[in-house]
């Protein structure tokens, strides 16, 4: 059940009272019988996470984490045949520069 905060608008006295939605509005005052007004403050409620944002939901932009969790595609590799690697000759400097 929410706490609800009044003053007095003549005595000023200021005081708590725990009520359910369902309840009326305090108008009296228990110390002088005067008239109560609601007193406003910061609600304790904090929205943390996503989704509480008009960007999270968008899905033009692409964060480096979804980027990184999906595999590469990678084209498929014959596995009958073992790769060898030899060295090239033709790597090293060209032939018509060494004249």
């Amino acid at each position: 059940m929410p706490t609800y905060a009044y003053a007095c608008k003549e005595c000023g006295h200021k005081f708590d009272a725990v009520q359910s939605f369902a309840d009326a509005t305090l108008t009296e005052c228990p110390e002088c019988g005067g008239a109560l007004r609601k007193q406003y403050g910061s609600i304790g409620v904090t929205f943390n996470g996503s989704g509480f944002y008009r960007t999270d939901s968008r899905a033009g932009t692409k964060s480096a984490t979804d980027a990184a969790a999906k595999p590469a595609a990678t084209p498929a590799k014959s596995d009958s045949k073992p790769s060898t690697a030899t060295p090239s000759t033709t790597a090293s400097a060209p032939a018509s520069a060494a004249k």
